[in-house]
């Protein structure tokens, strides 16, 4: 049991949330250890609780799945998300993948694909349905725009950003970027006053919303 690749699901649907629970439950090696129709509750259980992997819807009441993706790597870096909507857009699949989710299925995935993509996030895979890695391939493939032209963010200050919206501590984005930790602090407030934002998790969204 100690094994058991620990898993929550945050799932607004009865229907669907209670499948995904008898799946995993019922599947070797996988235990659901909690199943939440709200981001709000399943934050509130991760600490006693400890998942390995969650499973995350994007639409959801209140808070949606994307900034509970932000609040969860911010918090609980080590812990893998893998988003499993409906929604096929280039810009959810994006905003996902820049708040740190790890993954992007379809929910008409299949269960023996579903779980064999928990099992690739645990093992340091990135798993994606087919669609989804076309369209991350395709939009690659285009020239990408700074996504504050109008704040005037320097090409430091934006490759910092990144980090921070994926959950880096400043001392990880020192490290990664060969450079001191308070130069890091340095350029953070310089980008908190440009985008005029107080707060990690205002700079985090607002950086999402482009």
């Amino acid at each position: 049991m100690s094994d058991d690749i620990k898993v929550m699901i945050v799932e607004d649907d009865d229907a669907v949330r209670e499948a995904l629970r008898l799946l995993i439950d019922g599947s070797e090696g996988y235990d659901c250890i909690a199943a939440c129709p709200s981001a709000e509750e399943a934050l509130s259980l991760i600490p006693e609780n400890q998942p390995h992997v969650v499973l995350m819807d994007i639409n959801l009441p209140g808070m949606n799945g994307i900034e509970c993706v932000v609040y969860i790597k911010n918090s609980w870096p080590a812990i893998q998300v893998m988003m499993l909507t409906v929604f096929d857009n280039t810009d959810e699949i994006f905003k996902s993948l820049t708040a740190g989710a790890t993954g992007y299925l379809l929910k008409k995935t299949p269960p023996a694909k579903l779980l064999e993509a928990i099992k690739e996030l645990i093992n340091g895979g990135s798993p994606m349905s087919g669609e989804i890695a076309r369209k991350v391939v395709q939009t690659f493939a285009r020239p990408l725009k700074h996504p504050f032209p109008e704040a005037k963010l320097t090409a430091r200050e934006e490759e910092i950003l990144a980090y921070l919206s994926k959950g880096f501590l400043y001392k990880e984005i020192a490290a990664v970027l060969f450079i001191s930790i308070e130069t890091v602090r340095t350029h953070i407030r310089n980008i908190y006053q440009k985008l005029q934002v107080r707060t990690r998790t205002e700079v985090v969204l607002k950086y999402l919303q482009h």
